[in-house]
C-alpha cells in the first residue's frame, strides 16, 4: 500500500519546468535520433508499437473484435481483427495508425505543460501493459516489455531532472517520429505499386487515392506538432 501511495503521489505531484535550453536541447536530441538512420532503426520499433496500439484501440472502441497484435524485427506491424471488412469501422481502424504516435505525443505535450512528467511516465506504463495482453509473438512481447522497462527504470530510479528530460525526449521523438513514418509510407508506396499500407487499404475502401489518404496522416501530425509546440514553449 505504502508503493501505491509512492506513485501516486509522484504522478499526481507537478514539478517545475525543464530550463528553456535543456528543454530545446532535449528537443535537437529527440529529432537527432529521428534523423540519424542508426538510431532510427532501433527507435522506430517504439513507433510500430504506437501504431498498432492506435489501430488495436479505436477497432474496439468501433465495436470490431481485436484478435491481436504482432510486432516484427524489420519494425514492421499486424493488428488482427474482426468484423465487418467494409464500413465506418474497418475506415476508422485503419485510418488510427500512422496519426496515433502523433495524438499521444499531443496529449503528452498536454501532460508536460502542467508538470506531470512522472505521471505522463506511468500512464505510459499502464498502456504498455494493457498492449502487452494482446501481443501474439515472441519478438512483439520482447519489444514491449523492454520499452516497458526502460521507462519503468527511469520513472522509479531518475531525478527530477531527468524524469522531465526523458519525458520531453520521449514526446518529442513521437511527434517527429510520427512524420518520418508517413514520409517513408509515401516512399514505399512509390517503390512498390499495388502495396497494402494503410493508406492504400483506405484507398481500396473508400475509392479516395491513397496519397490523399498519406496527406491526411502528414496534416494531422502536423497539426499535433504546432499544437504540442505552443503548449510547451508558447508559454514562455
Amino acid at each position: 500500500m505504502d508503493v501505491l501511495l509512492d506513485i501516486w503521489q509522484r504522478m499526481t505531484t507537478p514539478h517545475a519546468a525543464l530550463t528553456p535550453l535543456i528543454a530545446w536541447l532535449t528537443v535537437a536530441g529527440a529529432a537527432l535520433i529521428v534523423l540519424f538512420p542508426p538510431a532510427w532503426r532501433l527507435a522506430r520499433h517504439a513507433i510500430t508499437i504506437v501504431h498498432e496500439g492506435g489501430h488495436g484501440v479505436v477497432a474496439v472502441f468501433c465495436g470490431r473484435r481485436l484478435g491481436g497484435i504482432r510486432l516484427h524485427s524489420d519494425t514492421s506491424g499486424l493488428t488482427v481483427s474482426r468484423g465487418r471488412p467494409t464500413g465506418a469501422g474497418m475506415v476508422f481502424t485503419l485510418l488510427a495508425g500512422y496519426p496515433a504516435a502523433g495524438f499521444l505525443g499531443l496529449g503528452a505535450a498536454w501532460l508536460l505543460s502542467r508538470g506531470y512528467d512522472v505521471g505522463l511516465l506511468w500512464a505510459l506504463l499502464a498502456a504498455l501493459a494493457l498492449l502487452l495482453v494482446q501481443i501474439r509473438n515472441w519478438f512483439g512481447l520482447w519489444s514491449v516489455a523492454v520499452t516497458a522497462a526502460v521507462v519503468f527504470g527511469v520513472s522509479w530510479f531518475g531525478s527530477a531532472e531527468v524524469h522531465g528530460v526523458f519525458a520531453l525526449l520521449v514526446t518529442a521523438f513521437l511527434l517527429f517520429g510520427a512524420l518520418r513514418t508517413s514520409l517513408e509510407l509515401q516512399q514505399s508506396r512509390a517503390r512498390r505499386a499495388g502495396s497494402s499500407s494503410d493508406a492504400d487499404q483506405l484507398a481500396r475502401l473508400t475509392h479516395i487515392p491513397g496519397i490523399i489518404w498519406v496527406g491526411v496522416f502528414l496534416t494531422v501530425q502536423l497539426i499535433c506538432v504546432a499544437l504540442s509546440a505552443r503548449l510547451l514553449f508558447g508559454q514562455g
